[in-house]
């Protein structure tokens, strides 16, 4: 079963250069929580201001649950190439 709202992961980059992944339904009110001194996760409390860099919409929180865990899982190196992918894609449809 699909929930109405889609659910997207996400990766932000922290001020000091390290990778935060989790899951929302609202890129936009998520990241301004990050950015905030509450309501963001406690990593990214301390590493402001912090970056959107990456996003997937998928159609349930547990998709975006399982997506979050697989990238988790990847390298430092595996994660900065999933987020040149997307950009390279991104400027293909918006070039600059």
């Amino acid at each position: 079963m699909t929930s109405p709202n889609p659910w997207f992961t996400y990766i932000i980059r922290c001020s000091d250069k390290t990778l935060y992944t989790g899951v929302t339904t609202d890129l936009v009110r998520r990241l301004a929580e990050h950015n905030s001194l509450r309501g963001g996760a406690r990593y990214t409390r301390a590493r402001q201001p912090v970056q959107l860099v990456f996003a997937e919409k998928l159609a349930s929180r547990s998709l975006a649950c399982r997506r979050e865990y697989a990238i988790k899982q990847l390298s430092a190196a595996a994660k900065k190439q999933l987020i040149n992918d997307q950009q390279e894609q991104d400027n293909d449809v918006f070039p600059p």
